[in-house]
């Protein structure tokens, strides 16, 4: 006899309009970052040619304020405001796992625009990889469009996650503080990844806590004090990570940085989304399969693609 079909139930929560809203606004914080991230270059590495001290081996206070005086640094830095400011507006109307590896879209504008700057074509080797990357995160997106659901954040999830991201802190600040001679571009990205992903977690939390006290709709939590140390520590870990995304760029062109935190920072705040927030709690086997799959596809693309770019080759 054929199987009873009707026993078989999978659990498919497509996006409402508005939770669809969050996709395009999180594109066009994709495309800040991207700029914003080679004009900060610009500024470091005109801070590094003026300066004694190379940058590579962790920014000093002088460089720090130096930086404030470089147009091109600033400008920089006004526009990756603007892409934090979209982010947490599309993680408003989104969930997690489908907005953040949105960000991948501004390794595929940084290679356009360093083939502009630079003047060498996109060949081949450059074009396949952002195949790989687009449809690996088109893929992603899409599942994550079906199967994926915003909830309330209980307090043991928000408390294991910011266990996880004081341990992660400690070990990279101890790390950097007896090996920062040795470091190269490469730890400092993954440094910054981890911890972004962690902050985009971290406000997507703040947010949906917020939005739980204005509307009133919970009455087990509301702002108090477990909130204001997870604002406290999101803003811990931002400033760690963009000290390192500083001093990466002393070290390693924007190709680099932005072709790392696309993959780490989607990747870790997505494994928290699955793992510990569980918004893919009611994804059937084969899209987890397919968010293997997908998440396959833009890691090679992304990593193919920084090890093409014109800078990365010099």
């Amino acid at each position: 006899m054929p199987p009873d079909l009707s026993a078989v139930s999978v659990q498919i929560t497509t996006l409402t309009p508005n939770q669809a809203l969050g996709i395009p606004i999180a594109l066009v914080g994709a495309v800040f970052l991207a700029f914003g991230a080679q004009f900060q270059h610009r500024g470091v590495v005109k801070v590094d040619s003026v300066t004694e001290r190379q940058g590579s081996t962790g920014l000093s206070l002088g460089q720090l304020f130096a930086l404030l005086r470089r147009p091109s640094w600033v400008l920089g830095t006004l526009m990756l405001g603007l892409a934090v400011v979209f982010q947490l507006f599309a993680l408003v109307l989104a969930p997690l796992i489908v907005v953040q590896p949105l960000g991948a879209i501004a390794l595929i504008i940084t290679a356009m625009v360093n083939a502009r700057v630079t003047k060498t074509r996109l060949g081949m080797d450059t074009i396949r990889p952002i195949i790989f990357c687009v449809a690996g995160v088109g893929l992603f997106v899409t599942f994550a469009t079906i199967f994926a659901q915003s909830k309330e954040i209980s307090e043991g999830e928000l408390v294991t996650i910011l266990i996880l991201l004081g341990v992660i802190t400690v070990a990279f600040g101890f790390v950097f503080a007896l090996l920062r001679n040795r470091f190269k571009a490469f730890i400092y990205i993954v440094g910054a990844g981890v911890l972004y992903g962690f902050v985009a977690t971290l406000a997507k939390v703040v947010i949906d806590r917020v939005k739980t006290l204005v509307i009133g709709a919970s009455q087990t939590h509301g702002f108090e004090w477990l909130t204001l140390f997870c604002v406290l520590a999101l803003l811990v870990a931002t400033i760690l990570g963009g000290y390192f995304v500083q001093t990466a760029y002393s070290s390693g062109p924007p190709d680099l940085v932005i072709a790392g935190l696309t993959v780490i920072d989607p990747m870790v705040a997505v494994t928290i989304g699955i793992v510990v927030l569980q918004e893919a709690a009611g994804a059937p086997w084969y899209a987890v399969v397919a968010f293997a799959v997908s998440g396959a596809l833009a890691i090679y693309g992304v990593v193919q693609l920084s090890r093409r770019q014109p800078e990365v080759q010099q």
